[in-house]
């Protein structure tokens, strides 16, 4: 039977307390039809005979078998991998540098792939390869931004040279603002280039984020598919797409429009390419702990801070798994690599053209 909520006024005391005490966490533990009926408690008749807030609260969150226990999801292992399981193949990663492109070359090459990196962050990206090659892996290094055909085309090439051949590619190199990601953001100095919603914003922000994103994404396969098609030996291309190309993200139109574009690629060359027996998808994910969301972190406090800004930003903020986290974390880039290595696996040959949410639920809600 729903309760009865005629009486409540959501600006009264005792509606505001409940509310206060029930975090997003309780929230989701008591579901929303047990959150509807706290509130209705939450009348200064019924407090005055129920007791304390706190009392009412933990009578609601228990069963007559006792309380529930909440448990938190034990994150990937990042010290995890499956040996072998790429022993003898090639695989290109944009993006390697840092973040989910880093953790996706570090476990491949542990699995017995040989990794070409490429990425415009010299320095990061040659530590990521230097931590794969002093464990006793195969890589190189391929410097340089795939806004550039050049760069994509050397990338595959140096692949080849190196290695003989292309199996495998994971498109991840990524921006959400039009500066460059290998310097701290400058947010007075450079705010043309910065996020803004559509009225406000730059054509060099505009242009910067769909060049990385989207033509960085359609340059780098076209070198990719070229030279898998040319081996005829098939392959698999994971790219790494976002929640905001499966839906709208409030404040950053060129960041929500590149990564629709790299779903609709993904899509598009699923058709083209299964006849050669090349497989292509991608992941999507929520907030993960990466230097990318971070530095949008940094711009959304700077925005907060100048009295910037649309009043939509906060509107959701945390997927089902990290609301109902005890620590609210992030999903960690080893989760993402685990399941883009398993994607570009043998174990996923009947998937291709999907647009996958890795998401933590966030699309769920």
């Amino acid at each position: 039977m729903e309760p009865d909520l005629s009486h409540l006024n959501l600006e009264s005391p005792g509606v505001k307390e409940v509310i206060r005490w029930l975090n997003r966490r309780q929230f989701l533990t008591l579901g929303a039809g047990s959150f509807l009926a706290t509130l209705a408690l939450a009348s200064p008749h019924t407090q005055a005979q129920s007791g304390s807030l706190p009392t009412l609260l933990a009578n609601t969150n228990s069963t007559s078998s006792g309380e529930n226990p909440m448990v938190d999801i034990t994150p990937t292992n990042p010290d995890y991998f499956i040996p072998n399981r790429f022993q003898g193949k090639t695989l290109l990663v944009t993006g390697a540098a840092t973040g989910i492109g880093a953790a996706t070359a570090i476990r491949a090459a542990r699995e017995g792939a040989n990794v070409v990196g490429v990425d415009r962050k010299e320095k990061e990206l040659n530590e990521t390869i230097g931590k794969i090659k002093s464990a006793g892996h195969k890589a190189i290094a391929v410097v340089g931004n795939v806004v550039k055909t050049e760069v994509c085309d050397r990338a595959v090439a140096d692949a080849v040279r190196v290695f003989g051949g292309l199996d495998l590619a994971v498109n991840a190199a990524g921006v959400m603002d039009g500066g460059d990601p290998a310097l701290p953001l400058n947010f007075n100095g450079q705010r043309n280039l910065l996020p803004n919603s559509i009225h406000e914003a730059t054509d060099e922000y505009w242009e910067a984020v769909i060049a990385t994103n989207t033509t960085g994404v359609f340059k780098s396969m076209r070198s990719e598919l070229r030279q898998m098609i040319q081996q005829g030996c098939g392959g698999a291309i994971v790219n790494i797409g976002s929640i905001a190309g499966l839906t709208g993200l409030a404040g950053n139109p060129a960041y929500v429009a590149s990564k629709h574009g790299v779903n609709g690629l993904t899509r598009n060359a699923a058709l083209d390419y299964a006849p050669y027996g090349i497989r292509i998808n991608s992941t999507n994910m929520a907030a993960t702990d990466t230097p990318m969301v971070a530095r949008a972190g940094e711009f959304v406090k700077a925005m907060k801070a100048s009295g910037q800004g649309g009043s939509m930003g906060g509107l959701k903020t945390q997927s089902i798994l990290m609301a109902a986290d005890s620590k609210q974390r992030s999903s960690t880039v080893w989760e993402q690599a685990a399941i883009i290595l398993f994607l570009l696996s043998p174990d996923a040959a009947n998937l291709t053209g999907c647009i996958y949410a890795t998401d933590g639920g966030w699309t769920n809600y």
